[in-house]
C-alpha cells in the first residue's frame, strides 16, 4: 500500500504545494518521471516520496548518481557484469536495474550520462530488459525509473550532447522543483525543521531562532537552495552556545556582503531601466532640446558615459525592443537585521 509523504518534505508555499499535489497522482503510474530543478532543491526527496506513495513502496528504492561514477564503470553499475567481463571482474555482479527489480530506480544527474551509454539506457527503458557486460544474455527487469537533473536537457539535445529520443523517453512526466527563492515563505518552517533535527542529533535542547536572524535568513537568496540552508543551520546549531541560535559572525558577514552586492545590482538595474524609459519616450534622442539628457537633468556627455557603463547602446533601431531586467528586489529588512546582529 502507498505510504505517507517523505518526512523531509517541508513547506506550504503555493509553488511547492503544486508539486506535492502531483505526487500521489504520479505515484499511481509506472511512467518514467523526470524531476528538474536547481542543485539543492530536494529532487531525491521528491523521488523517494513518489516511490513511497506508489504500489512499489514495499520494493527497493535504488539510487545512482550518474555524475559520481567514472564513465568506464557506469555501464557495469547500471546493467551489471559477468565474471571475467573485464580486469578485476572476479565475480558476477548485478547492476542497479536488477537491484531495483519490482521497485524504483532513481537516476540522479541524468544529464551527465555519457553519450555512448544513452542508447543502452533507452533500450532498458523501452524493453524493460538489460544486458550485463561480458555476456550475450538479456535479463528481464520490472523497474520504475525516476530521473533528475539540474541541467536543461532540451538545450543539451540541441547541442548534440544528449540524445533526443532518450530525452523524450525520460520526459514522459516532468516535474519542476522551484528554487528556494521562489518559495521563500517556506524558509521559517524549513529553519525550524533543521534546528529541531540538528539539536536532537547533538543532544541539545531545541534552540530558539531570534526574529532578526530569521528575517535575515528569509531574505537571503540561497543560491545553493535547501542544501545550503541546511548546512548553514547545522553549522549554526553546532557553534551556538546556550538556548538561542547564533550564527557565526563570519557567516553573517558573508550573507550581508552577498545581499549588499545584490542591492547594488538592483540599483544599477533600476537606473538602466529608467534611462531606457526616457530614451524610448524621446525616440532615442540623447542630446538637444527635448532629448533624454535634458529630461534627466544631466549633461549629454554624462548621460553617454552612464549609458556605456550600463551597457546601453547609443544607436538603436527605430522600434527598439525594451529590455526587461528583473533582479530580486533588495529588502531594507536585510540591512536592519544584519546591523542588529553585527
Amino acid at each position: 500500500m502507498p505510504g505517507k509523504l517523505h518526512e523531509e518534505i517541508v513547506g506550504r508555499s503555493p509553488a511547492f504545494v503544486n508539486v506535492l499535489n502531483q505526487i500521489p497522482i504520479i505515484a499511481k503510474s509506472d511512467s518514467v518521471t523526470l524531476i528538474q530543478g536547481e542543485t539543492g532543491t530536494g529532487k531525491e526527496v521528491i523521488a523517494a516520496a513518489i516511490h513511497d506513495q506508489s504500489a512499489r513502496s514495499n520494493g527497493p528504492f535504488v539510487k545512482l548518481n550518474c555524475a559520481a561514477i567514472p564513465g568506464s564503470l557506469l555501464e557495469s553499475e547500471l546493467f551489471g557484469h559477468e565474471r571475467g567481463a573485464f580486469t578485476g571482474a572476479v565475480n558476477q555482479s548485478k547492476g542497479r536495474f536488477q537491484r531495483a527489480d519490482r521497485g524504483t530506480l532513481f537516476l540522479d544527474e541524468i544529464g551527465d550520462l555519457p553519450l555512448e551509454l544513452q542508447p543502452k539506457l533507452l533500450r532498458a527503458l523501452q524493453e524493460q530488459e538489460v544486458e550485463p557486460l561480458g555476456g550475450g544474455r538479456t535479463v528481464r527487469v520490472d523497474v520504475r525509473v525516476v530521473a533528475a537533473t539540474n541541467q536543461d536537457l532540451a538545450r543539451l539535445v540541441s547541442l548534440k550532447q544528449f540524445r533526443a529520443d532518450l530525452y523524450y523517453r525520460l520526459n514522459v512526466i516532468p516535474i519542476y522543483l522551484p528554487a528556494l527563492r521562489e518559495r521563500s515563505s517556506d524558509i521559517p518552517e524549513l529553519v525550524e525543521y533543521f534546528v529541531t533535527k540538528f539539536s536532537a542529533r547533538l543532544n541539545k535542547p531545541k534552540l530558539s531562532v531570534p526574529e532578526e536572524v530569521m528575517e535575515l535568513l528569509k531574505h537571503h537568496e540561497w543560491p545553493g537552495n535547501i542544501r545550503e540552508l541546511q548546512n548553514f543551520v547545522e553549522r549554526a546549531v553546532v557553534m551556538s552556545c546556550g538556548p538561542v541560535l547564533r550564527p557565526s559572525l563570519a557567516d553573517l558577514q558573508r550573507m550581508t556582503h552577498v545581499e549588499s552586492a545584490a542591492e547594488c545590482q538592483t540599483l544599477a538595474a533600476a537606473e538602466r531601466e529608467h534611462i531606457m524609459d526616457i530614451l524610448n519616450q524621446t525616440g532615442w534622442l540623447v542630446g538637444g532640446q527635448g532629448g533624454a539628457a535634458s529630461r534627466l537633468g544631466l549633461p549629454r556627455t554624462t548621460l553617454i558615459h552612464k549609458m556605456r557603463k550600463l551597457g546601453i547602446e547609443t544607436r538603436r533601431s527605430p522600434s527598439p525592443r525594451r529590455v526587461q531586467n528583473d533582479p530580486p528586489p533588495a529588502s531594507r529588512a536585510i540591512a536592519v537585521a544584519a546591523a542588529s546582529i553585527l
